[in-house]
């Protein structure tokens, strides 16, 4: 609850910061427009009645601001933009009006806040994000040369593509136009520059996740089907703190749950909210189609099984047997893949918290 006696709203860019105060007793609002300097920003809260509470929004600044105010011992929340309360007849929006708005919702209690990650968490999460990038980019690489081999009718048929023997027919093609040859050798450097970046991405992350920070998370959650150390390291940085959850309210979380409209008596749901963690979302999912085969352990799950204690173990084992029985369920009422693979994903991340959480 609200117990300071100035609340403080700034809006945040990256070359200003307009700010407002409310002093509680008196109901006096003091304005000003700041600097990003840190020094600055706290030396004009030190002039404030205090103790004081400030909130700013969560943007592309980040979180420096928040840790610096909090180490000078102000209470500082970070509030989530696409939950704030704004009149519906409010047409006007500048800076001063967001930094007050803020100011009166911090007053009032009426925020979503945001977790503010370590500074060792954010540096891993960027790793992580960088490596999803590549990932990106390699794969539009590779449409692009696909497509411009296509249109010219020369469609590789020698086995599997992206494999050491593609690579060599791939770099043996020659074109009777200058322009033609130019525009292929520069698509197939970009391909192969960026798998040499999503491989050093990758050595970089495989060291990460043999740290004693995140190590634990890795090896309980590497004990379900689909979740290797990629997977496993992005969940766990990108969640950060899993005992915020539990295993009914994570899917909410990553906007696994249906959305719904209803009123009276009427109900009615429709597609997943997609909200919150768009990256850990996309894992989850793409995790959950391992569940669909036939569960017969094979050897790579059975070397992540030596690494976790006995107790993730069989944790692990009855979430793969339990995951797997759900996909035959939906194929039984004839679910279509897709929808079925969505819930399997959403009862993944159940199974993902249970293992997180588990003591050590």
């Amino acid at each position: 609850m609200f117990s300071e006696r100035t609340s403080v709203g700034l809006d945040v860019h990256a070359r200003s910061v307009v700010a407002c105060a409310i002093d509680t007793v008196t109901g006096e609002l003091t304005r000003s427009r700041l600097t990003p300097e840190h020094a600055e920003i706290l030396g004009w809260l030190g002039r404030l009645p205090a103790p004081v509470a400030v909130a700013y929004e969560a943007g592309p600044t980040g979180f420096a601001l928040a840790r610096t105010l909090r180490a000078a011992g102000v209470r500082c929340e970070v509030v989530a933009p696409s939950k704030l309360q704004r009149p519906a007849g409010d047409r006007v929006k500048t800076d001063m009006r967001d930094a007050t708005h803020l100011a009166r919702l911090l007053r009032l209690d009426e925020f979503t806040g945001v977790r503010v990650p370590p500074v060792v968490e954010e540096a891993a999460r960027d790793l992580i994000r960088a490596r999803e990038d590549v990932r990106g980019d390699l794969m539009r690489a590779r449409h692009r040369i696909s497509k411009l081999l296509l249109r010219r009718g020369i469609l590789y048929s020698d086995g599997r593509t992206w494999t050491g023997r593609h690579h060599a027919w791939l770099a043996a093609q020659r074109f009777e136009s200058v322009a033609v040859q130019a525009a292929y050798d520069a698509a197939y450097e970009a391909v192969v520059m960026a798998e040499d970046r999503r491989a050093r991405l990758d050595r970089a992350i495989g060291s990460l996740a043999l740290d004693p920070a995140w190590h634990p998370v890795v090896t309980r959650l590497g004990c379900l089907r689909g979740i290797d150390t990629l997977t496993a390291l992005g969940l766990a940085v990108e969640i950060g703190d899993w005992q915020r959850f539990t295993g009914s309210s994570i899917g909410a979380y990553l906007g696994l749950v249906p959305s719904e409209s209803s009123s009276g008596e009427s109900r009615s749901q429709g597609s997943i909210t997609k909200t919150g963690n768009t990256h850990a979302r996309r894992l989850l999912v793409e995790a959950a189609w391992h569940h669909r085969p036939g569960y017969r352990p094979g050897v790579t799950l059975r070397r992540r099984w030596e690494l976790a204690p006995a107790a993730a173990r069989a944790r692990g084992h009855a979430g793969n047997q339990r995951l797997h029985q759900r996909w035959l369920t939906f194929t039984e009422h004839h679910k279509r893949p897709v929808v079925a693979d969505v819930a399997i994903a959403r009862e993944l991340a159940g199974w993902c918290w249970s293992l997180a959480t588990l003591p050590d």
